[in-house]
Order: structure tokens, then sequence, then C-alpha cells
């Protein structure tokens, strides 16, 4: 085994084992602060993956959603949509690779994926093996994050792997005061 000294602690690594680390990016700066810090404490891994969630039309756009109706937008329409919704995440991760400048890992692989985001990650983790999952949080309190779900809640409870999550004092000191 090897260990690994940081100023927050040490983490430990087992020989011959590959470290693939997700870097989640939204776009917003929140997000963007979370990779900074990821990269600066976990060091590079084996594999490093930049990864956003595209919004996605939904397909009952294209479809119908009763299956007695036709859809409301034109197959040309929809592709259209997707075009752009792919263009959006592809402008998010060259953002992020741009605010990371010369920290960013050089072996670093930008993933666009759709879905469901917190489900999407974590599928997404379970298909390449990821070891660990870097995500910010908004820190929404208790009944705000059960009204609206939060996406680094979702991806803790249910990552098939590590999850470190960086989120925004401020936020958390302001809930604690409410």
């Amino acid at each position: 085994m090897t260990r690994w000294p940081h100023s927050t602690g040490v983490f430990w690594h087992t020989r011959g084992m590959t470290r693939t680390i997700i870097f989640c990016v939204d776009g917003s700066e929140l997000s963007s602060d979370a990779v900074r810090k990821g990269v600066t404490l976990l060091q590079p891994g084996d594999r490093n993956i930049l990864l956003t969630v595209a919004d996605s039309p939904d397909q009952a756009l294209l479809l119908g959603a009763s299956g007695f109706a036709g859809g409301t937008v034109t197959p040309e329409t929809f592709k259209e949509m997707q075009d752009a919704a792919q263009s959006a995440a592809n402008e998010v991760l060259q953002t992020a690779v741009t605010d990371l400048g010369s920290d960013a890992p050089a072996n670093l692989e930008l993933v666009a994926i759709t879905g469901n985001a917190g489900a999407a990650i974590c599928a997404y983790a379970d298909e390449i093996n990821a070891t660990t999952i870097v995500i910010g949080s908004r820190g929404l309190g208790g009944l705000k994050r059960a009204v609206l779900g939060s996406v680094s809640d979702h991806v803790v409870r249910h990552a098939p792997c590590a999850v470190l999550i960086f989120g925004d004092i401020a936020d958390v000191h302001d809930h604690e005061a409410h």
C-alpha cells in the first residue's frame, strides 16, 4: 500500500489499483471551485474525467405523452434541441478546462452524458468503475433538499464509490442561522 500525505489527511491507495476520478461540473462557479479543489487535494488519478450532465429534451415532446396524439415537435426540431443541449454541455466542459488552466490534469477526458443528473452520475461511475466522484453542493437546508432534491445528496447516497463534496461555507452558515 502507498499513502499520500495531504494537509487534510491521508489517502490510501492499493498498488495496482487504477484510480479513476470523476470531476462533476454544471457551469456554476461552485462546481468549478469544487473541481479546482478536488484536483489540488486528490492529485491526478490514472484516469481523470471532467463530467457534465446535459439537459436533454424530453422524448414525450417527440412521441406525445398519451400515445394517442402525435408529438408536439417535429423530429427536425427535436434533433435541433438535442444538438443545442450537446453544444451547451460542451461549452460547460470547455469553460471548466479554461478555468482549471495549468492545473488541469494532462490526461483529462471530457464527457457529457444525459439523464437525471444524480442517477446519471452514479450510473456512469458504476459503468467505468470510478474510485472517486468530486462534486459541489449548494448547501440546501433539510426542507429545501427534501422538496427540491439535491444532486450531491443523491450521489452521496447511491454512488458506487467514494464521494468528495465541496460546498459554499457561506451557504452552510446562512442555513444554520435560520
